[in-house]
């Protein structure tokens, strides 16, 4: 008599998924400590696998090697999150885009600004001094640019259909304006260098966009 057939496991591929997230996160947090702690060229994957409690091939497997981890810790950094939602279809960008005054446009756009900085300059500082010797660093800060940019394009357009712009200032203008606003040198000279808190940076971020802009 034949012995039934072996029905096959079901997999939880749910279960699995949520720890390679949980895993992924752990890593991004611990890169992100070492890199504002101890620079981009002094922190290593090993460190990072060993605060993190994963294996370094961990780390190449699932983000890859030290330029691909500093841009992950960003793209974390600078949304709050790890969804896997792009920037322009972020709630903040929305409901931006949505609000018809353009001065509380702009000051809300400072205000954001004011939560977001504290996230990102620290570690992007790191990858701006660290481009200068590295060339995987120079990469990564040249990938970072090239996207505010195009971020600050994006405004600028929405600003200038809205009909929001003064009738001097051309959209290019105001993308460059915008551009420097949210630059971290501006950041790190009036918050890291004179001492500025944060909220009032961002306050005064959206007061000047409002009187260059509209």
């Amino acid at each position: 008599m034949k012995s039934p057939s072996r029905q096959p496991r079901s997999y939880d591929a749910t279960r699995r998924q949520e720890q390679a997230r949980q895993n992924r996160r752990a890593v991004l947090d611990a890169a992100h400590r070492r890199f504002v702690t101890d620079g981009y060229a002094a922190t290593t994957i090993a460190a990072v696998a060993a605060d993190a409690g994963v294996s370094v091939e961990t780390i190449y497997k699932s983000v890859g090697k030290k330029p691909e981890l500093a841009k992950a810790v960003f793209d974390v950094a600078v949304v709050g999150d790890d969804e896997d939602v792009p920037m322009l279809q972020r709630e903040f960008v929305a409901r931006n885009a949505a609000e018809p005054d353009p001065r509380r446009k702009l000051e809300a756009y400072g205000e954001h600004l004011s939560v977001v900085a504290p996230r990102i300059s620290p570690l992007l500082l790191v990858i701006r001094d660290a481009a200068a010797n590295d060339a995987g660093a120079a990469a990564v800060w040249g990938q970072l640019q090239g996207e505010r940019l195009t971020g600050m394009t994006a405004y600028a357009a929405h600003l200038d259909e809205g009909g929001f712009l003064r009738a001097s200032v051309s959209r290019d203008e105001a993308r460059d304006v915008l551009w420097t606003h949210n630059s971290v040198e501006l950041w790190d000279l009036l918050v890291r260098q004179r001492g500025w808190t944060d909220d009032r940076f961002g306050a005064w971020v959206g007061q000047q966009l409002i009187a260059a802009l509209l």
